[in-house]
This record gives structure tokens, C-alpha cells and sequence, in this order.
């Protein structure tokens, strides 16, 4: 790693506001930033910076690191771990089951566990929303997406959360062995997939047993690193983003009201709060070769962060970008979900869950307040894992 003065503390404690303060500095002072912290890195914090390196995958690989803090202790797990065009036959398996019309598939799903989950909470007058409802939402939906056996969701729901935790604290043996409990889930779910064969249409296992590259099946070791991603991936990011939601209603009530009074109008504010929320800031790249970026020089095989939170929220993209404003002109524009070949896949299941989780926390409320102190990630995501309310 260079030898280089540190820019800027990614293990600092941090509140719910303060990653956004520093990287609106890191914008105006030193938009491409080094750090010794978390194994040392660069991080990218302008629009176009992360925008560049995200989508061009010949200049920036993610095979040798693809997240920081680095965690793949465990081997490699495609389609993330992969450069085109060795990670292109899984994505290829799975892109066609996580389409618009197949994620909208599992919207009554999702508004049934919603319901189930604020039951408890309404009747007690509140209770944390990230705890109680948007820890388990993904994984149950993400569980029927995946068709696992519904005796097995509680086992997820605890090492995936018990994974992400140890994540967050950088701890690497806790991360090994977190890891490899889901790696045990994963090699069951094939196991029963070989044993009890599905439609590859509608289940991804399946759909990555069937799958071929160049005449062959998809590597053994590969495939359950696959399946192994897939498990957890689509757990994190639905969560914070459910939390970050209803800290800003409980800040904002006059918007709060105006979705409640106005449904319609949840799709577009869900935008906008993946803009100003983004929960990502730590997938990774590396460079092939020495790249010219913000006035400095990152050497190659030196791990560069793309901080898409501080991207969101660029001055010179997106006008006053700490407010939020519906029905933004160029929302669009927003890499809440990435770009390039690894841009998020879950993109369509992602927004259906924000969209069904908001619509049913607002119907079932008359208004809702802040009950307590928020407890925030650390890397590699950037938001909320706590979010005690009081419901009226």
C-alpha cells in the first residue's frame, strides 16, 4: 500500500448525519481520498469518479478486492467476485428471475409478512422498525424468491445478521466463521436441489445448476459461492434503507403526512430517499494499471472504495443535495443501485419492498416520532440499524 498521509478516518465513530458532512468535505477538498484505516484505500467521492470506475470494468476489477473492509475469507463468490466475461454466465442465470414482472411476483408476499410484522408493533405503540420489521422482511422475501424451505428462514435471518455484525465491527475471525455458516447453507440448498429438481424459470439454484459456459456446467467450488452471495446480499441494503426512511419522515412530518394523504406518491419519493440514503459506500475496485483521478495518481492492486452516498449527493450533479425534493428532475441520474456490469441485479425486488414497507408502515400509523437514539452502521455500509419509534 502507498505511503501516504491519511485523508480522512473511516473507523471514526459516526452519527446518523456525520458520514455526509465529511464527504460533502472530502467533495470540496480532496474528492479523490486516501486512508490508512480498514487495511488502507482510496476512496472516490465525485459523481463522475464513481460513475467512471463502476462502469468501466477493464480499467477497474473487482477480483482482487471487491469491498471494504475486505471480507472474502472464504473463497470467491461470483457474479461480484468476477471481471467480465468470467462473471457474465451467472449473471446471465439469474437477471431473467429478477425482472420487473417476476419482483412484482412476490409484492402481496411481502405486504402480508409487512403486516404480520407491524401487527405487534402497532398494538404496543411503536417499537425499532429496523429490528422488529426491516431485519426480517428481506430475508422472508428474499426466502421465497429463492424458494428455501421455510424451517430454514429463521436460521438465515440469524447468521446473515450475525455476518453483517461481525462486518461491521471488523472482526475477521468472526467473519470467517459467520461466513462459513452460510457457506453450509448454501451447499445444503444445492444439495437438495440435486436431490429434488426445480423449474430453472422460477428458482435461481436451479437456474445456476442448469446454467453453461462454454459447453460446461459452472464450476462446483463457484456455484455454492454463488448461492453463498446470493443467501445475504439482498438482506443489508433493504434494512438501512427502511430505517433511513423513517428517520427522515420522523424529522419531516409535513412529508410524512403528504405520503401518508397521497399513496401515489411513494414510488417517487422512494427515489429520492435512495439518492439522499444511499446505504453503500464500500464495494471496491482495484486498477489494472496507474490512473490519474482528481488531480492524483492511484497506483495499481490498491484498493479504491466507490462511496456511491457521497456520489448521490454531489453538488454539481444534484442542486441542494441534502434536501430532499420530490419528483427531483434528474433523479434518474441516482447510482443508488450502481452501474456497469455489477450493478445491482435486485434492483426491481429491492424497490418493491421499499415501496409495499413504506405504503403499510404509513397505513398503519396516524403518525410516527423518533423514541430513542439511533444506532448507525459502520463500514462497509452507510446508515441505519436501529430505529426506535413511537407510533400514534
Amino acid at each position: 500500500m502507498t505511503d501516504l498521509a491519511q485523508d480522512f478516518d473511516p473507523e471514526i465513530s459516526e452519527d446518523f448525519d456525520s458520514p455526509h458532512i465529511e464527504y460533502a468535505r472530502l467533495r470540496r477538498e480532496c474528492p479523490v481520498a486516501h486512508t490508512n484505516g480498514l487495511g488502507g484505500f482510496w476512496a472516490l467521492t465525485r459523481y463522475e469518479d464513481v460513475k467512471r470506475a463502476a462502469s468501466d470494468s477493464s480499467m477497474f476489477i473487482t477480483s482482487v478486492q471487491n469491498v471494504v473492509p475486505k471480507v472474502a475469507y472464504t473463497g470467491r463468490r461470483p457474479p461480484l467476485h468476477l471481471d467480465p466475461p468470467e462473471h457474465t454466465p451467472y449473471r446471465k442465470a439469474l437477471n431473467p428471475l429478477l425482472s420487473v414482472e417476476r419482483s412484482e411476483m412476490f409484492a402481496d408476499r411481502a405486504r402480508e409478512l409487512t403486516r404480520h410484522l407491524l401487527d405487534p408493533m402497532v398494538a404496543k405503540g411503536g417499537g425499532d422498525i429496523c429490528v422488529e420489521l426491516s431485519s426480517y422482511l428481506p430475508v422472508h422475501v428474499f426466502g421465497e424468491w429463492m424458494r428455501i424451505p421455510e424451517d430454514w428462514l429463521d436460521t438465515l435471518h440469524d447468521a446473515g445478521r450475525a455476518f453483517i455484525l461481525a462486518v461491521h465491527s471488523n472482526t475477521p475471525e468472526t467473519m470467517k466463521e459467520t461466513s462459513l455458516r452460510l457457506y453450509d447453507m448454501a451447499r445444503a440448498l444445492i444439495a437438495l436441489r440435486h436431490e429434488q429438481p426445480q423449474d430453472p424459470a422460477i428458482d435461481p439454484t436451479s437456474a445456476l445448476l442448469e446454467a453453461r459456459h462454454e459447453g460446461q456446467p459452472l464450476p462446483d467450488e463457484l456455484l455454492v459461492g454463488t448461492v453463498r452471495q446470493v443467501l445475504v446480499v439482498g438482506m443489508v441494503a433493504p434494512m438501512v434503507m427502511i430505517g433511513n426512511i423513517c428517520v427522515h419522515l420522523s424529522r419531516d412530518k409535513a412529508l410524512q403526512q403528504q405520503l401518508r394523504a397521497d399513496p401515489s406518491l411513494i414510488p417517487a419519493a422512494i427515489e429520492e430517499f435512495l439518492r439522499l440514503y444511499t446505504p453503500y459506500r464500500g464495494f471496491a475496485r482495484t486498477a489494472v494499471c496507474p490512473v490519474e483521478m482528481g488531480g492524483r495518481t492511484i497506483p495499481p492492486d490498491e484498493a479504491i472504495a466507490l462511496i456511491y452516498a457521497s456520489a448521490n449527493r454531489d453538488e454539481e450533479v444534484f442542486p441542494e443535495p441534502d434536501k430532499f425534493i420530490l419528483d427531483r428532475p434528474n433523479i434518474a441520474q441516482h447510482l443508488a443501485f450502481g452501474r456497469g456490469p455489477h450493478n445491482c441485479p435486485g434492483v426491481h425486488l429491492g424497490r418493491m419492498q421499499l415501496r409495499v414497507a413504506l405504503e403499510e408502515i404509513l397505513a398503519a400509523t396516524t403518525e410516527f416520532e423518533l423514541n430513542g437514539p439511533v444506532t448507525v452502521s459502520r463500514w462497509p455500509e452507510v446508515g441505519a440499524l436501529s430505529v426506535p419509534l413511537r407510533f400514534s
